[in-house]
């Protein structure tokens, strides 16, 4: 059976000094698949885009700001990852410099620059905590995994560096 998952962005943008990134507290929607979690920015491609303007797209929707240096950290497979079961793919990225002032807020949830050191002390997804080391790692080498899920919770991870 051919995989066909759905495609999304997931960014991580960076401050100025590298220091903090910005992540959306997912904060403002009853019945959200992800309330109550940090996440990085992004979102579900479109038909017509490619994986840099659909992630151009998703951050200014989501945050109001232009993306100037980006970095493709890495990709993962997430079969069984969706709120009903889907399998998703996701494209991970880091956003090094960007124009504009970032919103506060947006329909999804309160922005907020997190220092990369504290992240994996939020809530996020439990699987987050394995492939965020590899996305803020000084190591310019991409990974590309593959996160089962069942049930929302990571089921096996693993992945190669390239």
């Amino acid at each position: 059976m051919p995989y066909t998952p759905i495609l999304a962005t997931l960014a991580y943008v960076m401050s100025p000094d590298g220091q903090q990134t910005l992540l959306i507290h997912r904060n403002s929607r009853p019945g959200d698949h992800h309330l109550g979690k940090y996440n990085g920015l992004g979102g579900k491609l479109e038909a017509d885009e490619d994986i840099i303007a659909g992630l151009r797209r998703e951050i200014r929707e989501e945050a109001g700001i232009e993306c100037d240096d980006i970095e493709l950290r890495g990709t993962i497979s997430w079969p069984g990852f969706g709120k009903h079961g889907e399998d998703w793919f996701g494209f991970i990225f880091r956003v090094n410099r960007f124009t504009g002032t970032p919103l506060t807020e947006n329909a999804e949830g309160s922005l907020a620059w997190v220092p990369v050191e504290q992240i994996l002390e939020l809530p996020l997804w439990p699987g987050d905590r394995y492939f965020l080391p590899l996305v803020f790692s000084p190591n310019s080498r991409q990974f590309h995994g593959v996160m089962p899920y069942k049930d929302g919770q990571p089921v096996g991870w693993t992945y190669s560096l390239v």
